[in-house]
Protein backbone atom coordinates (compact mmCIF):
# COMPACT_ATOMS: atom_id res chain seq x y z
CA UNK A 1 0.00 0.00 0.00
CA UNK A 2 1.39 3.38 -1.03
CA UNK A 3 0.23 6.67 0.47
CA UNK A 4 0.88 10.06 -1.11
CA UNK A 5 1.19 12.68 1.64
CA UNK A 6 0.61 16.24 0.47
CA UNK A 7 0.53 19.53 2.36
CA UNK A 8 0.32 23.28 1.87
CA UNK A 9 -1.24 23.37 -1.59
CA UNK A 10 -2.08 27.02 -0.95
CA UNK A 11 -4.26 27.52 -3.99
CA UNK A 12 -1.43 26.77 -6.43
CA UNK A 13 -3.29 24.87 -9.14
CA UNK A 14 -0.28 24.51 -11.46
CA UNK A 15 1.78 22.81 -8.73
CA UNK A 16 -1.14 20.70 -7.50
CA UNK A 17 -1.91 19.32 -10.95
CA UNK A 18 1.72 18.30 -11.50
CA UNK A 19 1.81 16.60 -8.10
CA UNK A 20 -1.41 14.70 -8.81
CA UNK A 21 0.00 13.53 -12.15
CA UNK A 22 3.16 12.28 -10.42
CA UNK A 23 1.09 10.56 -7.73
CA UNK A 24 -0.69 8.63 -10.48
CA UNK A 25 2.65 7.76 -12.09
CA UNK A 26 3.94 6.47 -8.74
CA UNK A 27 0.83 4.27 -8.49
CA UNK A 28 -0.06 5.53 -5.03
CA UNK A 29 -3.17 3.86 -3.62
CA UNK A 30 -4.29 6.70 -1.35
CA UNK A 31 -3.76 10.43 -0.92
CA UNK A 32 -4.00 12.41 2.31
CA UNK A 33 -3.60 16.16 2.86
CA UNK A 34 -2.04 17.88 5.86
CA UNK A 35 -3.91 21.14 5.45
CA UNK A 36 -3.63 24.64 4.00
CA UNK A 37 -5.43 23.82 0.80
CA UNK A 38 -6.05 27.55 0.37
CA UNK A 39 -4.16 30.81 0.89
CA UNK A 40 -1.39 32.75 -0.91
CA UNK A 41 -2.01 31.64 -4.50
CA UNK A 42 -4.71 32.44 -7.03
CA UNK A 43 -6.76 29.22 -7.36
CA UNK A 44 -8.05 28.41 -3.86
CA UNK A 45 -11.52 27.36 -4.97
CA UNK A 46 -10.26 25.12 -7.76
CA UNK A 47 -7.76 23.37 -5.47
CA UNK A 48 -10.39 22.93 -2.78
CA UNK A 49 -12.81 21.51 -5.33
CA UNK A 50 -10.25 18.90 -6.40
CA UNK A 51 -9.58 17.84 -2.80
CA UNK A 52 -13.31 17.54 -2.13
CA UNK A 53 -14.16 15.74 -5.38
CA UNK A 54 -11.33 13.24 -4.83
CA UNK A 55 -12.50 12.77 -1.24
CA UNK A 56 -8.94 13.25 0.05
CA UNK A 57 -8.76 12.94 3.86
CA UNK A 58 -7.55 16.29 5.17
CA UNK A 59 -6.72 18.06 8.42
CA UNK A 60 -7.14 21.77 9.05
CA UNK A 61 -4.33 24.23 8.39
CA UNK A 62 -4.09 27.76 9.73
CA UNK A 63 -5.00 29.29 6.36
CA UNK A 64 -7.95 26.93 6.05
CA UNK A 65 -9.08 28.25 9.42
CA UNK A 66 -8.49 31.94 8.71
CA UNK A 67 -9.98 31.85 5.22
CA UNK A 68 -13.16 30.13 6.41
CA UNK A 69 -13.90 32.63 9.19
CA UNK A 70 -14.26 36.37 9.65
CA UNK A 71 -11.64 36.43 12.37
CA UNK A 72 -9.64 39.64 12.67
CA UNK A 73 -6.07 39.10 11.47
CA UNK A 74 -4.28 41.06 14.16
CA UNK A 75 -0.51 40.59 14.09
CA UNK A 76 -0.63 38.89 10.71
CA UNK A 77 2.04 39.37 8.07
CA UNK A 78 0.53 42.02 5.72
CA UNK A 79 1.06 39.92 2.59
CA UNK A 80 -0.53 36.88 4.20
CA UNK A 81 -3.41 39.00 5.50
CA UNK A 82 -4.08 40.41 2.03
CA UNK A 83 -4.16 36.87 0.65
CA UNK A 84 -6.56 35.71 3.37
CA UNK A 85 -8.98 38.58 2.72
CA UNK A 86 -8.83 37.94 -1.03
CA UNK A 87 -9.30 34.19 -0.57
CA UNK A 88 -12.34 34.71 1.67
CA UNK A 89 -14.00 36.49 -1.23
CA UNK A 90 -13.31 33.56 -3.60
CA UNK A 91 -14.93 30.90 -1.40
CA UNK A 92 -18.66 30.35 -0.98
CA UNK A 93 -20.42 29.40 2.25
CA UNK A 94 -20.24 25.69 1.48
CA UNK A 95 -16.49 25.87 0.88
CA UNK A 96 -16.00 27.68 4.19
CA UNK A 97 -18.21 25.24 6.06
CA UNK A 98 -16.17 22.31 4.73
CA UNK A 99 -12.92 23.97 5.84
CA UNK A 100 -14.29 24.89 9.26
CA UNK A 101 -15.35 21.31 9.94
CA UNK A 102 -11.89 19.84 9.34
CA UNK A 103 -10.20 18.33 12.40
CA UNK A 104 -6.85 19.57 13.66
CA UNK A 105 -5.42 16.04 13.65
CA UNK A 106 -6.58 12.60 12.61
CA UNK A 107 -5.46 9.07 11.88
CA UNK A 108 -5.07 7.45 8.47
CA UNK A 109 -4.06 3.80 8.21
CA UNK A 110 -1.19 3.42 10.71
CA UNK A 111 -0.04 7.05 10.88
CA UNK A 112 -1.11 10.41 12.30
CA UNK A 113 -1.77 13.59 10.33
CA UNK A 114 -1.45 17.13 11.70
CA UNK A 115 -0.76 20.50 10.13
CA UNK A 116 1.46 21.99 12.81
CA UNK A 117 2.15 20.26 16.15
CA UNK A 118 0.55 17.47 18.17
CA UNK A 119 0.94 19.11 21.58
CA UNK A 120 -1.22 22.11 20.63
CA UNK A 121 -2.35 21.76 17.00
CA UNK A 122 -4.75 24.72 17.19
CA UNK A 123 -1.94 27.15 18.14
CA UNK A 124 -0.09 26.71 14.84
CA UNK A 125 3.40 26.36 16.30
CA UNK A 126 6.32 25.95 13.91
CA UNK A 127 8.65 22.93 14.07
CA UNK A 128 12.05 23.74 12.60
CA UNK A 129 14.34 22.05 15.13
CA UNK A 130 14.72 19.07 17.45
CA UNK A 131 13.57 20.99 20.52
CA UNK A 132 10.27 21.96 18.89
CA UNK A 133 9.79 18.44 17.52
CA UNK A 134 10.37 16.93 20.97
CA UNK A 135 7.18 18.57 22.28
CA UNK A 136 5.00 16.53 19.89
CA UNK A 137 6.44 13.06 20.47
CA UNK A 138 4.71 12.48 23.86
CA UNK A 139 1.35 13.03 22.10
CA UNK A 140 2.18 10.72 19.18
CA UNK A 141 0.45 7.34 19.47
CA UNK A 142 1.65 6.00 16.12
CA UNK A 143 5.13 5.29 14.81
CA UNK A 144 4.80 8.03 12.20
CA UNK A 145 3.22 11.46 12.22
CA UNK A 146 3.29 13.60 9.09
CA UNK A 147 3.06 17.38 9.40
CA UNK A 148 3.35 20.54 7.30
CA UNK A 149 3.06 24.27 8.06
CA UNK A 150 6.75 25.25 7.76
CA UNK A 151 6.98 24.35 4.04
CA UNK A 152 10.41 22.84 4.79
CA UNK A 153 10.84 19.04 4.41
CA UNK A 154 12.65 17.57 7.39
CA UNK A 155 12.42 14.28 9.29
CA UNK A 156 12.72 14.03 13.07
CA UNK A 157 13.13 10.68 14.78
CA UNK A 158 13.13 9.61 18.41
CA UNK A 159 14.59 6.58 20.11
CA UNK A 160 16.25 7.74 23.33
CA UNK A 161 16.85 11.25 21.97
CA UNK A 162 15.41 13.31 19.13
CA UNK A 163 17.43 13.64 15.95
CA UNK A 164 16.54 15.38 12.73
CA UNK A 165 17.64 16.40 9.27
CA UNK A 166 16.80 16.74 5.62
CA UNK A 167 16.03 13.63 3.59
CA UNK A 168 15.29 12.31 0.12
CA UNK A 169 14.49 8.65 0.80
CA UNK A 170 15.00 6.47 3.85
CA UNK A 171 13.85 3.19 5.40
CA UNK A 172 11.90 3.26 8.64
CA UNK A 173 13.32 1.64 11.77
CA UNK A 174 10.65 -0.14 13.81
CA UNK A 175 12.41 0.93 17.03
CA UNK A 176 11.98 4.64 16.30
CA UNK A 177 9.17 7.17 16.13
CA UNK A 178 9.09 9.66 13.26
CA UNK A 179 7.74 13.20 12.95
CA UNK A 180 8.05 14.06 9.27
CA UNK A 181 7.46 17.29 7.38
CA UNK A 182 6.54 16.53 3.77
CA UNK A 183 7.31 20.00 2.34
CA UNK A 184 4.88 22.15 0.41
CA UNK A 185 3.04 21.51 -2.83
CA UNK A 186 2.27 25.15 -3.51
CA UNK A 187 4.87 27.35 -1.83
CA UNK A 188 8.22 25.66 -0.97
CA UNK A 189 10.44 27.58 1.48
CA UNK A 190 13.63 25.51 1.59
CA UNK A 191 15.35 27.48 -1.18
CA UNK A 192 14.18 24.91 -3.72
CA UNK A 193 11.27 26.13 -5.87
CA UNK A 194 10.23 22.62 -6.91
CA UNK A 195 6.93 21.37 -5.54
CA UNK A 196 7.27 18.77 -2.77
CA UNK A 197 5.32 15.82 -1.41
CA UNK A 198 6.03 12.38 0.09
CA UNK A 199 5.35 8.79 -0.92
CA UNK A 200 5.02 6.47 2.09
CA UNK A 201 5.35 2.85 1.00
CA UNK A 202 3.86 0.82 3.84
CA UNK A 203 5.06 -2.52 2.45
CA UNK A 204 8.65 -1.47 1.81
CA UNK A 205 8.61 0.76 4.93
CA UNK A 206 10.17 3.66 3.04
CA UNK A 207 9.63 7.41 2.97
CA UNK A 208 10.46 9.18 -0.29
CA UNK A 209 10.46 12.94 -0.83
CA UNK A 210 9.43 13.82 -4.38
CA UNK A 211 10.44 17.19 -5.95
CA UNK A 212 8.76 18.33 -9.16
CA UNK A 213 9.07 21.17 -11.63
CA UNK A 214 5.85 23.00 -12.47
CA UNK A 215 4.85 26.11 -14.43
CA UNK A 216 5.90 28.76 -11.93
CA UNK A 217 5.47 31.57 -14.44
CA UNK A 218 1.80 30.68 -14.96
CA UNK A 219 1.17 30.64 -11.20
CA UNK A 220 2.94 33.99 -10.84
CA UNK A 221 0.91 35.51 -13.66
CA UNK A 222 -2.34 34.51 -11.95
CA UNK A 223 -1.19 36.02 -8.63
CA UNK A 224 -0.42 39.34 -10.32
CA UNK A 225 -3.65 39.37 -12.32
CA UNK A 226 -5.62 38.73 -9.11
CA UNK A 227 -4.04 41.81 -7.52
CA UNK A 228 -2.37 39.78 -4.77
CA UNK A 229 0.93 41.08 -3.30
CA UNK A 230 3.89 40.93 -5.67
CA UNK A 231 5.96 39.26 -2.97
CA UNK A 232 3.74 36.17 -3.23
CA UNK A 233 4.57 35.84 -6.92
CA UNK A 234 8.28 36.56 -6.55
CA UNK A 235 8.93 34.01 -3.80
CA UNK A 236 7.73 31.07 -5.91
CA UNK A 237 10.76 31.38 -8.18
CA UNK A 238 13.20 31.15 -5.27
CA UNK A 239 11.49 28.68 -2.96
CA UNK A 240 11.53 30.90 0.10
Amino acid sequence: MKYAIIADIHGNLEAFQVVLEDIRAQKADRIVCLGDVVGYNANPKECLQIVREMNIPCVKGNHDEYCSSNEHLEGFNPHAADAVHWTRDQLDDDDKKWLRELKYSRMAANFTMVHATLDAPERWGYVFDKLAAAASFPYQNTQICFFGHTHVPVAFMRDTVVRGGTYSKFKLDAAKKYFINVGAVGQPRDNNPKSAYVIYDMDAQTIELRRLDYDIAAAQKKIREAGLPERLAERLAFGR
